[in-house]
């Protein structure tokens, strides 16, 4: 009787995960409606997203529901990439790994910029400066008519400094009214140990608690998000293999807004 109730409860949890994927394919665009000032009722071509990440391979070890989401809704997604991934003296070898990933993910290489900056160096010792790294960004908005950012939270997802040293300028942006009033900022939620690497099973939990956006795939975009993820050969250690099996992360991204202090405030 035991093994039939057990069965029974695996079953039930299968098809809710199922149920909520279905449904995340109806609310995905209203989501992105509330958060952007896009108008289309039927995909997501006024929106023109923003990806700014610390080093190659973040793109899809981390956002890459989102983009593929997005990309499928036909919005422009552009990629900034701070640093070349140079710590280990591979970063023409990255700089590649990345282009090759972000067509995998259908983001083409006219739409991704890789910042060679002295002061910007992939270590995770490294101080970042805030208002070198915000000036970055800020032209980047500018210059693409931006009105939605992604990046990471104040955790960075794994802590990484470089990670959250991203969140510090573009939440110094927010806070000092530097972004246009049409543009959104949005960072991805850091969740714990756990709820990392129970892959998939994790859906419920973040479908349930709060966000303001929601981007999950199936496993043909678990097949699309892996396969970007093969693009970094020179990051393929052992443990990689079990972050692509296992992280919740390839499945599901879910993200909070950074909020906007009044326009063009002067910090002294």
């Amino acid at each position: 009787m035991g093994i039939y109730l057990a069965a029974l409860i695996l079953l039930s949890f299968l098809l809710w995960i199922k149920s909520i994927f279905h449904r995340h394919r109806l609310t995905l665009l209203k989501s992105l409606k509330r958060v952007t000032n896009m108008t289309s009722e039927t995909d997501g071509a006024d929106v023109t997203a923003l990806l700014v990440t610390a080093h190659p391979d973040d793109e899809c070890m981390f956002f890459a529901p989102t983009v593929i989401r997005l990309v499928e809704l036909k919005a422009r997604v552009h990629v900034l990439c701070l640093s070349e991934g140079n710590y280990y003296n591979q970063g023409a070898r990255r700089k590649q790994e990345l282009l090759d990933s972000c067509a995998v993910l259908g983001i083409p290489a006219s739409r991704v910029t890789i910042t060679d900056h002295k002061n910007l160096p992939d270590d995770p010792k490294a101080e970042w400066s805030v208002s070198l790294v915000s000036s970055v960004i800020a032209k980047h908005i500018r210059a693409l008519s931006v009105n939605m950012v992604l990046t990471f939270d104040g955790r960075g997802v794994s802590g990484h400094a470089n990670h959250t040293a991203i969140y510090k300028a573009v939440s110094h942006l927010a806070i000092t009214g530097q972004i246009p009033d049409d543009c959104c900022l949005l960072s991805l939620v850091t969740v714990g140990l756990l709820r990392k690497y129970i892959s998939f099973l994790e859906l419920p939990l973040s479908w349930l608690l709060p966000s303001c956006l929601c981007c999950i795939v199936g496993s043909e975009g678990f097949r699309q998000a892996k396969a970007a993820m093969l693009c970094h050969r020179s990051q393929l250690l052992w443990f990689r293999y079990l972050y692509i099996s296992l992280s919740r992360y390839m499945y599901i991204n879910t993200f909070q807004l950074i909020p906007q202090g009044p326009k063009n405030l002067k910090i002294y």
